[in-house]
């Protein structure tokens, strides 16, 4: 088949990029330059550097870091051993299972597990601690978040661990090192390319929560997600809340081509 056939094939996918990704993000750029009586305007976007949305960047980037810091934490480990165990595909399929669940209905069950009466609670005053408030937390809110998204980390992990060179790792015990220098020096950096997609899939949806948000940590957490939540369900100020959108796009697309550009380097470098 010559190279004009094939491009035929292609056209399906160039129509779903433009009307579903293109499109979209065309149209959130338009409502952008309105403001809320409708006129056209850049002061939207001179709004944004105001404290109050500079305070919102800064808290969904620290708990988006937060959140894929404590995923990466327990997902290397779990995949690691995940690796070394009989019927890991049954495992994985387990570790896989939570996430065919509706998001919704994920975090509705943890309002019931750390709510006043819920079983962590109850737990709390067998042991003594007396009642705590869990829920509305930012704890909460980042142990939930993590919840969700460790599937995500696990596997672009396990993946990297399943196609490591034992051999390489055999030769460094070998050569007397110790078991951790052989994790710091031959497992972890020939894992790394697992380590930046898992990073990836969490921290760029991290940034933009507010389901999760609103539900788990109510008027405590405040990031991007729930501002653009707020503009455009609350407030009705969609050219404020399409603006908060295209700076949280624009953010993301800087992580995906700097986290793409290191990636090629170590290809390189290899």
């Amino acid at each position: 088949m010559n190279n004009k056939g094939r491009s035929y094939y292609l056209i399906p996918y160039y129509l779903w990029i433009a009307l579903f990704v293109i499109a979209p993000v065309l149209l959130v750029i338009y409502y952008s330059l309105f403001d809320l009586d409708g006129n056209l305007t850049l002061d939207n976007y001179a709004n944004f550097f105001t404290p109050v949305y500079m305070k919102m960047m800064l808290n969904s980037f620290w708990y988006a870091f937060l959140i894929t810091a404590f995923s990466l934490l327990v997902a290397y480990p779990a995949a690691y051993l995940l690796t070394r165990t009989k019927h890991k595909q049954l495992w994985l399929l387990l570790i896989i299972l939570p996430t065919w669940i509706n998001l919704l209905l994920k975090t509705y069950a943890f309002i019931g597990i750390f709510g006043t009466f819920g079983p962590v609670n109850s737990l709390f005053d067998v042991l003594g601690i007396g009642e705590q408030q869990i829920l509305f937390t930012g704890f909460s809110f980042v142990f939930v978040s993590v919840y969700i998204f460790i599937p995500f980390m696990i596997l672009p992990i396990f993946s990297a661990l399943e196609e490591l060179n034992l051999s390489l790792v055999d030769a460094a015990r070998d050569l007397g090192a110790s078991g951790w220098t052989t994790f710091r020096r031959v497992i972890f950096p020939l894992t790394i390319s697992g380590v930046r997609s898992g990073c990836m899939a969490v921290f760029i949806p991290a940034l933009s929560l507010f389901m999760i948000t609103r539900l788990i940590a109510g008027n405590r957490v405040i990031t991007l997600g729930t501002a653009i939540e707020q503009h455009f369900l609350v407030t009705q100020d969609w050219g404020m809340g399409s603006t908060v959108a295209v700076f949280l796009i624009v953010i993301m697309a800087l992580f995906m081509l700097l986290t793409g550009s290191s990636r090629k380097g170590v290809r390189h470098e290899k």
